[in-house]
């Protein structure tokens, strides 16, 4: 199955540009023209204390019928949630946040040596960039593969600091059973076998984004990262440090999210919006960067298992009529990697 997987993802590594944090190092006034974002001057952001996204209870959510219905309503309504007493020890998300500081911290010559190669799309550098002119983040990241453990490629992982590995393993290790907790919830309040979610997932791909957003002398008028919704199932989400930035899009309106300490920031991905027949939704988000201060999140990104078919699931087409159409995840996957980051491209492609 690795063998598969990585012919699936390696189709479409990133073409290489500038790496932005050394961009940064050099304290431009002005960024240059392919990172400035002219739409974003007409964006409207809504401080509206009131919108912040439910706070789910993991510990709740097995005997408490209000709590589950809470974490439905998130799902249907929102797209996201911020998930506390999730189980995940904090030593291993603290020690998790330390590791990827350090290794944005290396020197450049370091951090290389994790560098993504042609048609890869793990390791340190881009993702998404399809052509030689298209507008760019102003972000580097260091994407790698946590499950299935054979499909990891150490070649990508790094040896500085050298608890990265170890620390990365345990992290991944927790995240998966968190998620596949997540999914038999779902599939119950979705009114289906309790089960069948969690089948497709519990040998499925999980890969983990770091990002690092360097400060920026024009920080309104750059992205960090693009407007879009997750193409995956399941994403899962850590703040490093205190700079925010995540803002998802809410009635047309962008709405800053003010991540709790000790929570995984959850949200529907396009995958899970299909298989749920349009039950759950997934939400552009986006995220923004800081005039004076670098911003660092972990992203972990949880798709089901090569061979899945991505479609509304058998049961919740029994009665109703289906939304989407059903691809195999292997050429999912294939249309989603070959094109840049654009809100909902993936939902929009998929609806009947």
């Amino acid at each position: 199955m690795e063998t598969k997987v990585h012919s699936t993802f390696n189709q479409f590594g990133s073409l290489p540009v500038e790496n932005v944090q050394a961009l940064a190092s050099k304290n431009l006034k002005n960024v240059p023209y392919r990172y400035i974002r002219s739409e974003i001057e007409f964006d409207v952001v809504s401080f509206d204390e009131s919108l912040q996204i439910p706070v789910i209870d993991m510990s709740k959510l097995y005997d408490n019928a209000d709590e589950q219905e809470k974490l439905h309503l998130a799902c249907k309504h929102w797209g996201f949630f911020q998930l506390i007493n999730h189980g995940v020890e904090d030593e291993v998300i603290e020690k998790m946040k330390i590791d990827a500081q350090e290794f944005f911290n290396l020197p450049l010559e370091e951090k290389m040596a994790s560098a993504q190669i042609p048609n890869h799309i793990e390791g340190y550098g881009q993702a998404f960039v399809v052509s030689q002119d298209q507008k760019l983040d102003w972000g580097d990241m260091l994407f790698l593969f946590g499950l299935p453990v054979p499909l990891r490629n150490m070649r990508f992982t790094p040896t500085n600091p050298p608890s990265f590995r170890a620390t990365f393993d345990k992290y991944s290790m927790e995240l998966h059973k968190v998620i596949i907790h997540l999914m038999k919830l779902f599939a119950k309040n979705l009114g289906i076998n309790h089960e069948l979610l969690a089948s497709f997932f519990e040998d499925g791909i999980q890969g983990v984004r770091m990002n690092y957003y360097p400060p920026c002398a024009e920080a309104s008028k750059v992205f960090g990262l693009a407007p879009h919704s997750d193409a995956t199932g399941l994403t899962l989400l850590i703040q490093v440090n205190e700079v925010e930035g995540l803002q998802i899009k809410r009635n047309e309106k962008w709405v800053p999210i003010k991540p709790k300490p000790g929570a995984f920031i959850v949200n529907i991905g396009d995958m899970l919006e299909i298989m749920s027949n349009g039950e759950y939704k997934s939400i552009e988000h986006r995220a923004m960067v800081n005039p004076a201060n670098g911003r660092l999140s972990i992203a972990a990104f949880h798709n089901p298992k090569m061979g899945t078919q991505i479609g509304p699931l058998p049961d919740l087409v029994k009665t109703n009529k289906a939304l989407y159409r059903t691809l195999p995840l292997e050429e999912f996957l294939r249309l989603k990697m070959a094109s840049k980051l654009d809100g909902k491209h993936m939902i929009k492609k998929m609806m009947l």
